[in-house]
């Protein structure tokens, strides 16, 4: 399988937008709500765990089949472009006009299939800091843990590729709150995402 054509399955599977979908059926426009990000992070703030863990789910899942064919037809390589092709169709949804997450919850995802074993090591980090200091914390902790372990478990190439990916989620992050804040802020713009 060509890179390309992982990264175009990608795209199309991550541009599938599980979270305002979810919010939607519970009455509530995640566009409208925080920070306007159609994400994961924004569900659960919104209709809380018993109900967003769907999101969390299938956001990642999106990416992981991604990865998962990718890594299948043509090894870690194409299943990295893939995840990559998932994490862009997530934040930029032609479907959406490219209003669309942040993409963590992708990269969460395609890392089970990339680096399964520092993947469960950085979710038993997450599972104690959640105990200790709540999930907002175990959330972070364990993914910027990830390319660390990673470097135990892993080859050199491959915690690259994570750490493109985390540039790559880096970056929207970074994008995608200029964005907001030049809508709240009126500027007269029009947001891009």
């Amino acid at each position: 399988m060509s890179y390309f054509l992982a990264a175009a399955l990608g795209y199309l599977l991550g541009s599938i937008m599980v979270a305002p979908r979810l919010a939607v059926r519970h009455g509530i426009d995640l566009y409208q709500t925080s920070d306007g990000n159609p994400g994961a992070w924004n569900a659960l703030e919104q209709l809380g765990p018993r109900r967003a863990w769907v999101a969390f789910a299938g956001d990642g899942a999106k990416a992981a089949w991604a990865g998962g064919v990718g890594l299948a037809a043509g090894g870690w390589w194409a299943g990295w472009a893939g995840v990559a092709g998932a994490i862009i169709g997530h934040a930029l949804p032609v479907w959406r006009h490219g209003r669309g997450g942040k993409g963590v919850m992708c990269f969460v995802g395609g890392m089970v299939v990339l680096s399964l074993l520092a993947w469960l090591i950085c979710l038993a980090l997450c599972g104690v800091v959640t105990v200790a200091r709540g999930f907002a914390w175990g959330a972070r902790v364990g993914v910027f843990a990830l390319p660390f372990v990673q470097l135990a478990t892993d080859p050199v190439t491959h915690v690259e590729g994570t750490g493109v990916l985390m540039g790559l989620v880096g970056a929207l992050f970074f994008i995608r709150g200029r964005t907001r804040a030049d809508a709240r802020s009126g500027s007269g713009a029009p947001p891009r995402a």
